[in-house]
């Protein structure tokens, strides 16, 4: 019993690291007019959401600007087992990421530098499944925040280049639950609860260049972010003869978030159309080892080290706009991003698998000073695997639906 049990908990510890980051927990939505163009935007300044996108394209901003946004994510997934054919369901909250966005242009003598501060979530999300259901032992419930702060400085070297950066101050919190395999009179009863808090810190660069009029590129690097949980809860529910087996404790754990690294194309054949394209190498490959460490040791709880084997990925996104009039944008786009999880690893916090997903929005500028963007985001996935740890074997299907809106205000 108790070597099954360190097993159990093994994989445990180990899903703190995965929900964090897993390309099913990834928040791509932090600009609603790139969300309406397929997520792209990194050699357009297309508003102050720029300070995210590319610090670089800060530079050009003609007008200072506040920028507020929320994205409503409505996202299930359905499990079937490969052996019994049985489905279950998540029965998921609506995720609630966010962004906001102020921008300051200095006049005069200090006119081609730019400040701003950029609040956004990008990584965060709650997965609850059904009572009951045959992975419960892996996972009944996770919750999942991460609030990223970055005060950037932008400036326009010429009319055709500009740089920029910003320091990355990461705040987060998680919670995860998941029964545990033992029994009392009734049948199984146990139940475990890790929950902490982290912080992290990084940073965003780019530049951007206008080759002419028409045509520009942008070349942006985020930083690897390392969240560190040094002083989190584990709660446990067990019968009472297994208490001293499961003691409730503090826990530390370090969780890296990889680094993008993404080179940006637009194209302004004229004043009613834009393209864009974005290409992101995400640096997944630094998530090979997950360590987890409990205060207190027993027989059936010890600190855990185990390979993930993350392999770092390529995705595109790309879209176009049209100005129908001068108070009336229209956007679509789509996008592809291959998983970094390998086969043998899927989860049910991160089903993950090759995704393809479209967009689409728009834009309608009130006056000078005012104007409001939307955007609509939606895709549907499906991977069949064996999870080595857990022996968990059958099919995840994921859909995901995003509307979003944006308010803006420029002086």
């Amino acid at each position: 019993m108790n070597s099954f049990i360190k097993i159990i908990f093994l994989f445990f510890g180990l899903q703190v690291g995965v929900f964090s980051y897993g390309q099913g927990f990834q928040v791509n939505f932090q600009g609603q007019k790139q969300q309406g163009m397929g997520c792209a935007g990194t050699a357009l300044n297309l508003d102050a959401s720029s300070l995210f996108f590319n610090p670089g394209a800060s530079a050009f901003a003609n007008k200072s600007e506040v920028n507020l946004a929320g994205t409503a994510i409505f996202a299930d997934v359905l499990y079937t087992d490969s052996a019994t054919q049985t489905s279950y369901r998540t029965n998921n909250p609506i995720g609630t990421p966010f962004s906001a966005y102020g921008l300051y242009r200095f006049k005069k003598s200090l006119e081609p530098l730019s400040v701003g501060l950029a609040i956004y979530t990008p990584f965060g999300s709650t997965v609850q499944w059904e009572p009951g259901w045959i992975g419960r032992f892996a996972l009944t419930r996770l919750s999942l925040k991460a609030i990223f702060f970055q005060p950037t400085f932008s400036y326009r070297i010429s009319e055709r280049f500009g740089i920029g950066a910003g320091f990355v101050v990461s705040n987060g919190s998680v919670n995860l639950q998941k029964d545990i395999p033992v029994q009392d009179s009734l049948g199984f009863s146990g139940h475990a609860e890790l929950a902490g808090k982290a912080i992290g810190f990084g940073y965003n660069a780019g530049i951007l260049y206008h080759v002419n009029h028409k045509f520009s590129m942008g070349l942006t690097y985020r930083s690897k972010v390392n969240m560190s949980v040094n002083n989190g809860n584990a709660t446990f529910t067990v019968p009472t003869a297994l208490a001293t087996s499961f003691p409730n404790g503090a826990f530390s754990s370090k969780l890296p978030l990889p680094s993008v690294l993404t080179l940006g194309l637009s194209f302004t054949p004229n004043t009613k159309w834009s393209f864009v394209l974005d290409i992101n190498r995400v640096n997944w490959k630094v998530y090979d080892t997950l360590a987890f460490d409990y205060a207190q040791n027993t027989s059936a709880l010890s600190d855990t080290k185990s390979a993930r084997n993350y392999e770092s990925i390529f995705a595109f996104r790309g879209g176009a706009s049209f100005a129908a009039t001068k108070k009336w944008i229209l956007r679509v786009g789509s996008g592809f991003g291959f998983t970094p999880v390998q086969s043998g690893y899927v989860t049910p916090e991160t089903p993950d698998a090759n995704r393809l997903y479209g967009t689409c929005g728009f834009s309608f500028v009130a006056n000078e000073h005012f104007s409001f963007d939307t955007s609509l985001y939606a895709t549907r996935m499906q991977r069949t695997d064996k999870n080595l740890e857990t022996q968990l074997n059958g099919t995840f299907t994921s859909i995901a639906f995003a509307p979003g809106i944006s308010l803006n205000y420029k002086w």
